[in-house]
C-alpha cells in the first residue's frame, strides 16, 4: 500500500476540552476503506529535550510525573511556549531545571512521543561546554537534578529503569554516534 492509501480523511472536529497545556480533540474520519470511526486527538504545543553533557557524563533529573504516580528519571525538558522556537525553550529549560548555560548547543532529532493520541513534535539538543548558573524551577515544578556517568545511564536504558521515550532516544543516539 502506498501511504496515499493509508491516510484518513477528517469529516468534522469538535473541541472537547480547552486546557492550560493540552486540548483534546474528537474528530470524525473518514477510513482508508471508506468506513468511518472517531479519533480523539491531544494537541500539545510541543517540547524540547536537553542531553547535557559534561566529560563522560550527563546531567539527568528526577521529577514526579503524575499520570505514572512515580519519580521518573530523565532529561532536561520543558514545553514551547506559544510561538517560541524550540531552540529558545532548550536553553531556559537547562538554566531551568539543572543550572547550567553552555557554550555549544546544536539539535539532535526531533521525536513523536506518542503518535497514537497526541501531535506533540519533541526537539532534542546536545548541549556541551556548560557553565553554572543558578537555577529558576518554575512555581509548581519539584525536581532534583544530578549528573551521571554515561555508560550507567545507557545500562539503567537496556535494563529498563530508565523507562522515558525522550532520554532513550537521546541516549541510545548519542552512545551509537560516539562509540
Amino acid at each position: 500500500m502506498a501511504n496515499g492509501d493509508l491516510e484518513e480523511k477528517t469529516l468534522a472536529s469538535q473541541e472537547i476540552y480547552r486546557g492550560r497545556i493540552i486540548n483534546v480533540k474528537l474528530d470524525d474520519v473518514v477510513l482508508p476503506d471508506g468506513n468511518r470511526s472517531k479519533r480523539e486527538c491531544v494537541e500539545h504545543p510541543g517540547g524540547a529535550g536537553i542531553l547535557a553533557i559534561d566529560g563522560d557524563e550527563m546531567w539527568l533529573v528526577r521529577q514526579f510525573r503524575y499520570p505514572y504516580k512515580e519519580v521518573i528519571e530523565e532529561i532536561p525538558a520543558g514545553k514551547l511556549e506559544k510561538g517560541e522556537d524550540a531552540i529558545v525553550t532548550a536553553k531556559r529549560e537547562l538554566v531551568e531545571e539543572i543550572g547550567y548555560d553552555c557554550e555549544h548547543i546544536e539539535p539532535f532529532g526531533m521525536i513523536y512521543p506518542t503518535p497514537g493520541y497526541t501531535n506533540e513534535h519533541l526537539y532534542i539538543f546536545l548541549a556541551t561546554g556548560l557553565k553554572k548558573r543558578e537555577t529558576h524551577l518554575d512555581e509548581d515544578e519539584f525536581i532534583s537534578a544530578y549528573k551521571r556517568p554515561i555508560k550507567d545511564v545507557l545500562d539503567d536504558i537496556l535494563s529498563g529503569k530508565i523507562k522515558d521515550g525522550k532520554t532513550c532516544y537521546a541516549v541510545l543516539k548519542y552512545c551509537l554516534q560516539n562509540k
